[in-house]
């Protein structure tokens, strides 16, 4: 048995191996064993026909095709062993040639791809400094102010962005009215953007009591596809005119809101910029590692294979499917409710973990040039970590996770930290 490998592109290649001699013979022998315990020859027991009359029945193709399943995973094996090849995905089996006294098989193989690093370290990237603005604080109290706002009705004056109209409507396209297209006492909030765009536009300077054309065109992706894409017009009725009033910023509108430890107006706005001085730190520090591995991928060059990707997709395909399944719905569901295809879907994950995989294998490759061990205390204390977190026994989660899988994460998280630590400078 001989083997030789050849790498393609996409770090796919083949690997060809001849099978011959003894142990092809002694393969055709298994199969044809097996074979002949289910044949039936009038006269005999099942299985128990001489070899000569059992092969009159059997086509020599079919013992040659069951011999190649009988050496196949040993000549990969091998195959990978002798050439040091890393499969990440399942081979492609073909047959080159075949005869009762060789076999010549091909296996397209997709292996770890060989990556080669650029810069890593000190990258002229910066983390964005935390700054949380008066403007911004203010906004929140305003926000506050809002959810407790009383509606009284505006006795004078013409609709104003911000105003709710209670409205009637009815909507035609040339000149019919269609399903759907009629509502009254209708409380519409201008400026909420819930309505047709231009819609809400169009009801601003309209008086109490006024009755007007509103003419708009529905979005391309409307949900109704007789009307997506055309114009119409809506007859619009003004009904009353609601005017949003806003309770004074005060200790006892903050009391009402009834947040823990915060009692005054003051105490307020120290919770809210200590909740956006997080909130943004959270963000400038995804926004920061997350150009840190941008940079990282283009500097280096890996040529990823297919199957790889469609490995990482399939997995994130099946997350998402849970995610929906813990919300009661199936993928079916969601892309009839979105009008998505799932191919559609699948393309777009695709991207995404083309993306994943290319950062996992360059922190990979960037752990074996700095030469990062982990040791079994390290191993350890990380399993306890993860124990503490989801309130598990820790020997429960050692059978869930083994030790390779934790070491190999805190290689990658190594590797992060290095180039984080290093940037900017």
């Amino acid at each position: 048995m001989s083997s030789k490998w050849e790498l393609k592109e996409k770090s796919t290649g083949e690997l060809v191996a001849t099978v011959e001699g003894d142990v092809w013979k002694s393969a055709q022998k298994k199969a044809f064993n097996k074979i002949k315990k289910n044949i039936n020859i009038p006269g005999f027991r099942k299985g128990q026909a001489p070899a000569a009359l059992i092969k009159k029945q059997v086509p020599v193709q079919n013992i040659l095709l069951d011999a190649v399943d009988e050496v196949a995973n040993k000549v990969l094996t091998d195959g990978v062993e002798e050439h040091n090849l890393w499969l990440v995905a399942r081979p492609q089996l073909s047959i080159d040639e075949i005869n009762e006294e060789k076999v010549i098989l091909k296996f397209i193989c997709a292996v770890k791809p060989e990556v080669k690093l650029g810069e890593y370290k000190n990258l002229p990237i910066k983390k964005k400094a935390t700054r949380v603005t008066q403007k911004e604080v203010d906004a929140e109290v305003e926000r506050l102010q809002q959810r407790y706002a009383e509606m009284e009705i505006k006795e004078e004056g013409a609709v104003e962005n911000g105003d709710t109209a209670v409205i009637d409507f009815e909507g035609f396209k040339d000149g019919v009215a269609f399903d759907g297209g009629k509502g009254e006492d209708y409380p519409l909030e201008i400026g909420s953007g819930s309505f047709i765009p231009g819609f809400e536009e169009q009801i601003v300077g309209m008086n109490k009591g006024e009755t007007k054309d509103v003419e708009v065109t529905f979005p391309e992706n409307y949900g109704a596809s007789d009307l997506a894409g055309q114009p119409a017009v809506f007859k619009v009725t003004v009904k009353e005119i609601k005017v949003k009033v806003l309770p004074e910023a005060n200790d006892e509108l903050v009391k009402e809101a009834k947040i823990k430890d915060v009692e005054t107006l003051e105490d307020y706005r120290a919770y809210i910029k200590k909740n956006l001085s997080e909130s943004k730190d959270r963000e400038n520090e995804e926004n920061f590692t997350n150009e840190l591995l941008t940079k990282i991928v283009e500097n280096a060059e890996v040529e990823i294979p297919d199957a790889m990707i469609d490995s990482e997709t399939d997995q994130m395909v099946n997350e998402f499917k849970q995610r929906l399944s813990g919300q009661g719905f199936t993928l079916e569901q969601f892309v009839q409710v979105t009008g998505q295809s799932e191919d559609a879907i699948r393309n777009e994950m695709r991207t995404d973990a083309e993306k994943k995989v290319n950062v996992r294998l360059v922190l990979e490759a960037i752990a074996e040039a700095e030469n990062f061990e982990i040791s079994d205390e390290e191993v350890e204390a990380e399993l306890k970590g993860i124990a503490d977190q989801y309130g598990m026994p820790l020997e429960q989660v050692k059978q869930l996770i083994s030790n390779d899988a934790v070491s190999y994460d805190l290689r990658q998280r190594k590797a992060l930290e290095l180039i984080k630590e290093t940037a900017g400078k």
